[in-house]
């Protein structure tokens, strides 16, 4: 378990970069033929994801929401998209895989992903009494104090 650091912090990261949210949500339990397989590939493809080189994916880290949520973070959308479009690595078989399943049942499960390109300092975040979680995880902690010790300040001091 990672250790919980008992002041309140903010995360900041230089430049910009990408929040990429991605989910599923089972609509009819009993398929477990449609979803079982997707609830496997997630785990396996953030494992490929940690494994390669950060500097040639762009691929900061990851927060889970449990099984059907991830939280990601990326550099650019260049970098996202050249991932998920890359035949050398597990997204795109496992895309394929899925349409294929689904073809004719697309509602037994559902899939969606939310992008949001963030500009350098157009961000504020805080954790207080948490281990690093989310931005926290992959872009640096420091202190809440000071100027940066509410939301309006934490966005004024990363413009």
């Amino acid at each position: 378990m990672a250790k919980i650091i008992n002041e309140r912090m903010t995360a900041q990261i230089e430049g910009d970069f990408v929040v990429f949210l991605i989910g599923l949500k089972v609509n009819v339990w009993w398929k477990i033929h449609k979803w079982l397989p997707l609830l496997k590939t997630m785990p396996a493809m953030l494992k490929e994801l940690d494994a390669l080189p950060a500097q040639e994916t762009g691929f900061l880290g990851y927060t889970s929401g449990g099984a059907v949520l991830s939280v990601q973070y990326w550099r650019s959308f260049a970098h996202l998209e050249a991932y998920a479009k890359s035949q050398e690595h597990a997204h795109f078989p496992v895309w394929r895989a899925f349409n294929k399943r689904m073809k004719h049942s697309r509602g037994d499960v559902g899939i969606w992903h939310e992008t949001y390109l963030v500009r350098a300092g157009e961000y504020e975040n805080v954790y207080s009494g948490m281990p690093p979680h989310g931005l926290g995880r992959v872009a640096d902690l420091v202190t809440a104090e000071g100027a940066r010790s509410d939301a309006r300040g934490r966005l004024k001091d990363n413009a």
